[in-house]
C-alpha cells in the first residue's frame, strides 16, 4: 500500500516574502508635474492602493510613496514598474525601509537616535 502525499495544493499560500518587501514603495525620478490621479492610473493596475503622497518640496520633488492594500500587489507593483517609462524618464521603484530614511534624517526619530548613540 503507498500513500500519496499532496503537498502543493496552496503553494500561492508558502511563497515566502523577501524580508525588505513591504506595502509601502518609494519612488524616484518622477517627473515634477505627475499628478496623483496619474499615480492612481500607473500604480493601481497592480491592486487597490491605500495612498499616494506625492513629494513637493524642495528636496522631496520627483519622489512619492505609494501604499498598497496587499503585500503582494506591492511586490507585483516594484516588480513590473522599475525602469517604467512616464513622461521621459524611467521610474525607480523600491521597497520603503525605514531605516535608511531614518539615518539621512528624513523622518528623524529621536529614540533611534538615542539607540545609536549607546554602545562601547
Amino acid at each position: 500500500m503507498t500513500d500519496h502525499i499532496h503537498h502543493n495544493h496552496s503553494i500561492a499560500n508558502t511563497i515566502r516574502l523577501p524580508p525588505e518587501v513591504n506595502r509601502i514603495l518609494y519612488i524616484r525620478n518622477l517627473p515634477y508635474n505627475i499628478t496623483s490621479e496619474e499615480m492612481y492610473d500607473i500604480f493601481g493596475r497592480y491592486g487597490p492602493i491605500f495612498q499616494v503622497r506625492i513629494g513637493d518640496a524642495k528636496d522631496t520633488r520627483g519622489t512619492a510613496f505609494v501604499v498598497y492594500d496587499d503585500i503582494y500587489d506591492a511586490k507585483a507593483a516594484v516588480d513590473h514598474l522599475s525602469g517604467f517609462h512616464v513622461a521621459g524618464r524611467y521610474l525607480i521603484v523600491l521597497y520603503y525601509q525605514p531605516a535608511k530614511f531614518q539615518k539621512r534624517g528624513m523622518f528623524g526619530n529621536k529614540e533611534d537616535d538615542q539607540k545609536e548613540g549607546k554602545g562601547e
